[in-house]
């Protein structure tokens, strides 16, 4: 599904919905800003944390596609947190939110937990990084 190197050492513990390292394949590097579940009207959409990760994950895909990169470019993807406990409780769905638009590619990812983001509505914030190979259109 991917064309770069998902690295996982025997030396490190398993990953499981990430990869330790990514080796990523030569081509056009894609940054994506800070997403999150705003619409096109700017408003933060969703009551709990997993309907906005959901659009977030959305903004992110819309963005990548913008720039010509599909969800098997990515390679790295930072989840900022405004409650982690939240968070962590709500694994499962957010692994379906998750699978939904990226299947089981899971490149270098983090989650952060914030005090805040810069929208109060916001609960999660996404900032993701893909590499779309050469001669890819």
């Amino acid at each position: 599904m991917t064309p770069h190197r998902l690295v996982s050492p025997d030396s490190l513990v398993r990953p499981s919905g990430y990869a330790h390292a990514v080796v990523a394949a030569p081509g056009r590097t894609v940054f994506v800003a800070g997403q999150i579940a705003s619409g096109v009207d700017g408003v933060c959409r969703g009551d709990t944390i997993v309907e906005q990760f959901g659009f977030a994950l959305d903004n992110v895909v819309t963005a990548m596609a913008a720039a010509g990169a599909s969800p098997g470019h990515l390679v790295s993807l930072e989840i900022f947190a405004t409650d982690l406990s939240s968070y962590r409780e709500s694994s499962r769905e957010l692994g379906v939110e998750y699978r939904a638009r990226f299947g089981h590619h899971y490149p270098a990812m983090a989650l952060l937990g914030v005090k805040e983001l810069y929208d109060p509505a916001a609960l999660v914030e996404l900032v993701a990084v893909a590499v779309v190979p050469e001669g890819a259109r």
